[in-house]
């Protein structure tokens, strides 16, 4: 037989099935990560249905929640119950660099993973300089890949 270490856990998760007084949506796990010009998330919902999973964009928000629910009968006897199920929530923020209506979603081994892609403003880009008068000269400035500070100035 299985014991439980923490007896006050069953009570709580008890207390919130039979009054349906879940605070608020269960996190998910998550990993964010940029490559190239593309932002990518990935969120754990492992036993979710793909067809619970709800994406929404509203203004820099985007929203993700999604369902999990219990697969036992009535005639059987819990004994112990430490995964979560219900209702799933997260919030992302989303900066202006990012491309909210080109949003891809796949969902694989329990995995949803969301890509990004950056906007082509936001993307780094080679500005040249030029100056006026009989000696003109030129300056090329190229910008790291984050696009914040020069990396390289020149001038000819």
């Amino acid at each position: 037989m299985l014991m439980r270490t923490d007896p006050f856990r069953e009570l709580d998760r008890m207390a919130q099935e039979l009054l349906g007084t879940q605070a608020r949506p269960a996190a998910m796990p998550i990993d964010a990560f940029r490559r190239g010009d593309e932002f990518v998330v990935q969120l754990d919902l492992p036993g979710v249905s793909p067809d619970t999973i709800d994406l929404t964009v509203e203004r820099n928000v985007l929203a993700v929640h999604a369902q999990r629910e219990r697969e036992i009968s009535d005639d059987v006897e819990l004994l112990i119950a430490e995964r979560r199920h219900g209702t799933f929530g997260r919030q992302l923020f989303l900066g202006d660099t990012l491309d909210a209506d080109r949003i891809v979603a796949d969902y694989s081994d329990g995995v949803l993973t969301l890509r990004l892609l950056v906007r082509e403003h936001a993307k780094p880009r080679r500005v040249e300089v030029t100056t006026g008068g009989p000696q003109s000269r030129s300056i090329n400035a190229t910008t790291s890949s984050d696009g914040r500070e020069p990396v390289d100035a020149t001038s000819s």
